[in-house]
């Protein structure tokens, strides 16, 4: 099952409560369902739990059943059709609608008229219209409906609600969607999908855990990476070193860090400097290891 059929089985869950709050949720669909004129109502949806939600829905937003549905099992695409003019008729006098002579829809802003509404309004178009992509993947969550209007006063609603959507088109649909994880979060958990935002929050910390580690990983490898070559280089010089002057030619300091450097070649410089008698600072070995280099350079 995909992320976004996951979300909406869990706010399908969530009871539509009052009269009210569920024609504010039948109102999102409507608006981002495939057909809402006045000769006939066609939503479409591959989503079973919503299919098995949507009758309960408009039985309690206006006391109806669908003209056709689905049989009882029905998987895949399944249509849900009102097309009884007086079915019809009823559905828009919820909203103050009269779709005979509208020429494009609009959110009838009258029957949003509280948050509560606003949020079941929200809940209705994402079951309807919306996806949200597994956040593994990305971090993406869409509202789609062909009504230019609707999105545009859509968006409004949503500013108003503390949301910054952004907009664009593909092919006929007008799109909100959100980008930022956060965003995402907080919209998912507004309309009743908590279990959801906590996935993503948690896919999220879980990417910054790996990304952190890969980057301590990363870091720790061009570290030895760099005590390797360094080591390698200053085993080399005290080697020419020993060839032409000899090593007990050098300061008793100067013999005691070539020879620790020749014993322990895998040993960074604070582990060598320890080993010192009395042992030294990182600093002062790295300064009397430099001398020994500098000192093999013809």
């Amino acid at each position: 099952m995909s992320f976004s059929a996951q979300t909406k089985r869990e706010l399908c869950r969530t009871s539509a409560g009052q009269k009210g709050l569920a024609q504010a949720e039948a109102y999102g669909v409507l608006l981002y369902s495939n057909s809402f004129s006045p000769s006939v109502i066609r939503i479409i949806t591959e989503c079973e739990a919503f299919a098995q939600w949507l009758p309960t829905l408009f039985y309690k937003a206006f006391k109806l059943r669908f003209d056709q549905q689905p049989e009882q099992g029905a998987v895949g695409k399944q249509t849900f059709l009102l097309t009884q003019p007086e079915k019809i008729e009823t559905v828009c006098e919820a909203y103050g609608l009269d779709l005979s002579g509208q020429v494009a829809h609009h959110v009838n802003f009258a029957a949003l008229e509280d948050e509560a509404r606003r949020i079941a309004f929200f809940r209705g178009a994402f079951l309807a219209g919306g996806s949200v992509t597994a956040p593994e993947k990305r971090y993406h969550l869409e509202l789609t409906t062909p009504h230019f209007n609707v999105s545009r006063e859509v968006g409004t609603l949503m500013q108003e609600a503390g949301f910054e959507p952004k907009s664009t088109t593909r092919k006929s649909n007008y799109i909100l969607y959100f980008k930022q994880s956060e965003a995402i979060e907080d919209f998912l958990t507004a309309i009743g999908a908590p279990v959801a935002a906590m996935e993503i929050m948690n896919a999220k910390l879980e990417k910054n855990l790996r990304s952190s580690v890969n980057r301590r990983v990363n870091c720790d490898a061009a570290n030895l990476d760099k005590t390797v070559d360094a080591s390698m280089a200053q085993a080399e010089a005290i080697r020419r070193l020993e060839k032409t002057v000899g090593l007990d030619s050098l300061p008793d300091k100067l013999q005691e860090a070539a020879r620790l450097r020749l014993e322990h070649p895998e040993l960074a410089l604070t582990q060598l400097a320890a080993l010192c008698d009395p042992p030294v600072t990182k600093s002062c070995l790295n300064h009397r290891l430099r001398k020994l280099v500098a000192l093999s350079q013809p």
